[in-house]
Formats: C-alpha cells, sequence, structure tokens
C-alpha cells in the first residue's frame, strides 16, 4: 500500500477514536446530570463487560448498592426497578470506554505489525494508550470518592478525569490531522490559537468544577450576578487559591470570566483574519461561529435552571470548540493580520 494511502487509513482509525471519544465525553457528562455515576460500586476493567442477567444478580448488584451514601442519604427510596434506571447509563459509559480501548488497540497492533507505523508515531500512539488507561483509572478513583462519606464525588477528580479525556482527545485529534492533512506554515496567529486551545481546556476544567458543586444553580442571572458585577460571597473562603477551586460562587464567576475572554479572543482572532482569502479565513469563520454558539449555550444552561438537554449539548460544545481551535492550528497559514 503507498505510503499517502496508508497515512489515511491509520488517519481514518484516529478519526474513528475521537469520535469515540468525543461521545464518551457526552456520556460522562450525562452519567453525571442523571445522578447515574455511582450506581455501579465495582470496578472490573477486564471481566465487567456483562450487565446483570437475572433477577438474583441484580438483587445482588442492588445490594451493593443500598451500602452506600447515595442510597442511604438519597436514594433511599429506590427499588431494584427504580434502580435499573440509573445503572444503565453508567453500565454503558464503562462498557463504551471498554469499547474504545478494543478499538484503539487492535487496529494499532494490526497497522504496527504491516510495518505501517512509524517510529515517532509509534511512541505517541504508545503515549495516548498510556494517558486513556490513566484515564480509565482515574474514573474509577473519582467514583470512589463518592462511596465513603458522602453521596457526590470529588469535583477535582471530576475535573481531572474531563481533563485527561480531552488531553487524550485532543492529541489523537492532532495526530490524525497530521497524517491526513499537509500541515501549512507556521504563522503569526499560532501563538493566539495556542492560548484559545488553552483557554477553552482551563474553561472545560472550571466547568466540571461548576458540576461538581452544582454551582450553576447559585445566582442563575446573566450577565450580572443577581445584580452585581461582583457577588459578595466572591472569595470569602481562606486561603485564596482555596476559594478559586472550593467556593461555588466563585467558581462560576471564574468559568463565566474565562469563557467571556476566550470568547474575546477568538473573536479578535477572526476579525484579524477576515480580509484573507476565504479557504484561509474558514477555520477561523468556524471557530468564531462555534465559541458564540457555545456562548449561547453556556447563557442558556444557567438562565434555564441547568436543565438536562441543554447541559448536556454545553458539554459537547466544549469538545467542538477544543477541535476547532486545533483544526485552525493545523491549518493556519501566514495570513497578513
Amino acid at each position: 500500500m503507498p505510503a499517502r494511502q496508508t497515512d489515511r487509513a491509520v488517519a481514518l482509525w484516529l478519526y474513528c477514536c475521537c469520535a469515540m471519544i468525543f461521545a464518551m465525553v457526552v456520556l460522562g457528562g450525562l452519567t453525571r446530570l442523571t445522578g447515574s455515576g455511582l450506581s455501579m460500586v465495582t470496578w472490573q476493567p477486564v471481566t465487567g463487560w456483562l450487565p446483570p442477567l437475572d433477577a438474583a444478580e441484580w438483587e445482588a448488584v442492588f445490594a451493593l448498592y443500598r451500602e452506600t451514601p447515595e442510597f442511604k442519604r438519597v436514594n433511599f427510596w429506590m427499588t431494584v426497578d427504580d434502580f435499573r434506571s440509573i445503572f444503565w447509563l453508567e453500565y454503558l459509559h464503562r462498557v463504551w470506554g471498554r469499547l474504545i480501548g478494543v478499538v484503539f488497540v487492535l487496529p494499532a497492533v494490526w497497522f504496527a505489525l504491516r510495518g505501517r507505523i512509524g517510529r515517532r508515531l509509534g511512541i505517541a500512539l504508545a503515549a495516548a494508550f498510556l494517558l486513556g488507561a490513566a484515564q480509565g483509572a482515574l474514573g474509577w478513583y473519582m467514583v470512589q470518592s463518592g462511596l465513603v462519606d458522602r453521596p457526590e464525588v470529588s469535583h477535582y477528580r471530576l475535573a481531572a478525569h474531563l481533563f485527561l479525556a480531552l488531553a487524550v482527545y485532543a492529541w489523537l485529534l492532532w495526530l490524525a490531522l497530521g497524517l491526513s492533512r499537509r500541515r501549512a506554515a507556521r504563522g503569526p496567529h499560532d501563538f493566539g490559537l495556542g492560548l484559545t486551545i488553552g483557554g477553552v481546556a482551563l474553561t472545560a476544567i472550571w466547568g466540571a468544577f461548576v458540576a461538581g458543586l452544582d454551582a450553576g444553580h447559585i445566582h442563575p442571572t446573566f450577565p450580572l450576578m443577581d445584580g452585581r458585577l461582583v457577588p459578595p460571597e466572591i472569595f470569602s473562603l481562606a486561603p485564596w487559591f482555596a476559594d478559586l477551586t472550593g467556593n461555588p460562587v466563585t467558581v462560576q464567576f471564574v468559568h463565566r470570566w474565562l469563557a467571556i475572554l476566550v470568547l474575546a479572543g477568538i473573536l479578535f482572532l477572526w476579525w484579524r483574519v477576515r480580509l484573507a482569502p476565504r479557504d484561509e479565513r474558514r477555520p477561523f469563520d468556524l471557530l468564531a461561529g462555534m465559541a458564540l454558539i457555545q456562548s449561547g449555550l453556556g447563557v442558556a444552561t444557567l438562565l434555564l435552571g441547568v436543565p438536562l438537554f441543554a447541559a448536556a449539548l454545553h458539554q459537547a460544545g466544549a469538545a467542538v470548540l477544543l477541535s476547532l481551535a486545533i483544526y485552525a492550528l493545523h491549518a493556519g497559514r501566514r495570513l497578513k493580520i
């Protein structure tokens, strides 16, 4: 097989992996939003493919759940039938993660045995595999935090779990773009796009803090927070750096302003390239358009009281925005900006 054709085949495989990770991010958000994430209290990464298959197995799994703080303090009213409604989404979330591993590993071995993965790409893919394995372990570490004393997971572990998923996704997407598209010359806008990628990731982390602390239900107004630019509860915890990530009001405040700064930076980049030829400007058009949509989704999610549909779309929007920023960086040219 010619080298270029091989590159496209490997790139297609990596794009498939990216699509599955994207779906995993959305599925993880739904699991969190529906309160399903603590329904499975054991972790069997190799053998845990099958769900309960009969009434006795369901009762055994439900008995384990009844020992958790979530059941004792929140879902004490549940019967085994009620329990099934939250079990299935978490089960799908975990099985999907295992499928991603299979879809990644088996083709990687196949391509490697046929000499279609060079040394540099092999090292990059090995790093992605290790990060993916760490992501699975981190997911269980996150769940464990909600099985001890409190019926909710640590928002720090939740944020780390999301960040690592986005890091693996971004890394594989960059590799796939490198195999399927010739990267243009580095341009003066690369630094701005790098800041954009970092800003999107940082905003997503604070979004995870917002979700973990249920901070989206506090001060559900925009652009002011209940009539104030700076709410009085901000920086009420000591030390100040703990307040940044532990005070729900401060967390929402920081998330808002990070999003505003990222939007402003993207629109500034778009304005700088607006007179470039259409094919060169297109990545920035897409990025700016998605930034406006994502901002609108964030505001709508807040004002509507964090409904499931809007919150899930907002999390998916963060991944789309990150993807377009990476695409713009890869497709960048020496535009006159």
